[in-house]
């Protein structure tokens, strides 16, 4: 790994305390739930601190679902960068939760964003909606997959026209986007899927980029991975990486 990469991981005990932490957020002081959610921002600057890191950008990596980590986590952000996939829940999930956008009129808010409108706390703003496994399909599920992805784009569209305050415009001094073309080419990416590559990688604890093709052993079993699944998905997270500032 990188000489300037640390890693502060998690264990399965985080899962255990899900709903003890959920609960940390009602009882007590009438800004419980503004302390709780400050708890990731907390441990960013005592880690800081203690390691005399003064300048440093964090990537701080979540699950599927909106879980209280989730949303700690969010609160600790100033930018999202989003994966989806063609799915309904992908549709709606930050606009709605995030920022209080629905598409049905009268429809109840999250408490994520009652709660942060609130007590005044800043939400990150979106800097990039990433799509997986968008090309490596036959042909008939790919122009599927890409027709869902494109009701995706334009609900995302829809959202920058009514309130452009919260995306991050990128590079630093690029003018805001003008069509929906330029919107996408900001705002929008596409990864392959890197199928087996992804799980080895994942579970060998090996970055594509330098993941060797051949046979790997992993939990007592071979799994090989093929020199096209790498040469389609190195340069491909090379150019997403080098968008991010």
């Amino acid at each position: 790994m990188p000489d300037n990469l640390y890693l502060v991981v998690g264990d399965e005990a985080l899962e255990v305390q899900t709903s003890r932490v959920a609960k940390a957020t009602n009882p007590g002081p009438t800004d419980a739930w503004r302390l709780v959610h400050g708890w990731i921002s907390d441990l960013i600057s005592d880690i800081r601190e203690s390691w005399n890191v003064k300048n440093c950008t964090v990537f701080i990596d979540c699950n599927p679902s909106f879980s209280i980590y989730t949303e700690l986590a969010m609160s600790a952000s100033d930018r999202l960068i989003i994966p989806f996939s063609a799915d309904g829940s992908s549709k709606r999930a930050v606009r709605a939760v995030l920022y209080g956008v629905n598409r049905i009129k009268g429809t109840e808010q999250s408490e994520f964003f009652l709660n942060s409108t609130k007590f005044r706390m800043a939400l990150p703003k979106i800097y990039a909606y990433v799509g997986n496994r968008l090309t490596q399909m036959n042909l008939g599920a790919a122009s599927a997959f890409k027709t869902v992805v494109n009701e995706i784009g334009k609900e995302i569209w829809a959202v920058w026209q009514k309130n452009p305050n919260h995306f991050a415009i990128h590079p630093g001094g690029t003018p805001p986007p003008r069509t929906a073309v330029e919107f996408r080419k900001m705002f929008q990416a596409e990864i392959n899927d890197a199928n087996t590559a992804s799980v080895v990688s994942g579970g060998l604890g090996i970055p594509i980029s330098i993941l060797p093709a051949g046979r790997h052993a992993m939990a007592g079993r071979y799994s090989t991975v093929n020199q096209t699944q790498l040469n389609k998905q190195k340069p491909n997270l090379k150019k997403f990486v080098a968008t991010i500032e």
